[in-house]
């Protein structure tokens, strides 16, 4: 994990409002020499909830059509955020892959990509708005589950915070390419290694 990889989860008291958050837009496609299109995520926290919130800047947003579920998460544009127990994903950890209509892709998984998809996050509420410029996602987890699950100790989480950013080819097939917070430095792509994670730390405004 790269230890300099920090974002500050501010707890708030009063009124929920974005702007109290810290922006983050630290974001690059690892795997192309290409400055990546812009991911705003912001997150809030009260005494329960952990909010957070993705405005992604994307100009040809993909949803597929797929009627399961799963797969029609997969197939399009979305945000996801993991939450780790260990730096070294030693013991499980947790993804939330969410599209742009606020469907979930939501499992516990094991290293090295040892999924079980039928695992739902408790308590997980989610929306999803297509927009002029892109899309929006946000969403609420609840604190207490992160807790229980191994996942927020103290005042920090190791969590990490990626996008899928699809893209239509002028054949009509799909392009996939992928843009992360923390740059894991594999020579293939790949969310799902210690590499990819930073740290949430939540502290008072």
């Amino acid at each position: 994990m790269n230890d300099q990889k920090i974002y500050r989860v501010r707890r708030v008291k009063a009124e929920l409002k974005w702007e109290n958050a810290e922006l983050l837009t630290d974001f690059v496609f690892p795997w192309k020499n290409e400055d990546a299109p812009l991911t705003e995520f912001r997150a809030l926290a009260d005494e329960q909830t952990l909010h957070f919130r993705f405005d992604i800047h994307d100009d040809d947003v993909v949803l597929d059509s797929s009627k399961d579920p799963d797969e029609a998460v997969l197939g399009s544009d979305r945000a996801e955020l993991f939450f780790s127990q260990t730096p070294d994903m030693s013991k499980p950890y947790y993804g939330l892959e969410m599209d742009p209509r606020g469907g979930v892709y939501d499992y516990e998984g094991r290293y090295h990509r040892e999924i079980d998809p039928v695992w739902k996050m408790p308590k997980l509420e989610l929306e999803g708005e297509v927009t002029e410029r892109g899309y929006v996602v946000s969403g609420r987890v609840d604190l207490q589950v992160l807790r229980n699950l191994g996942c927020l100790r103290g005042q920090e989480m190791i969590t990490g915070v990626y996008r899928a950013e699809f893209s239509h080819n002028a054949d009509g097939s799909i392009r996939q390419e992928w843009i992360s917070w923390v740059d894991p430095a594999s020579e293939v792509p790949d969310f799902h290694v210690p590499a990819s994670f930073g740290r949430f730390i939540f502290e008072e405004k």
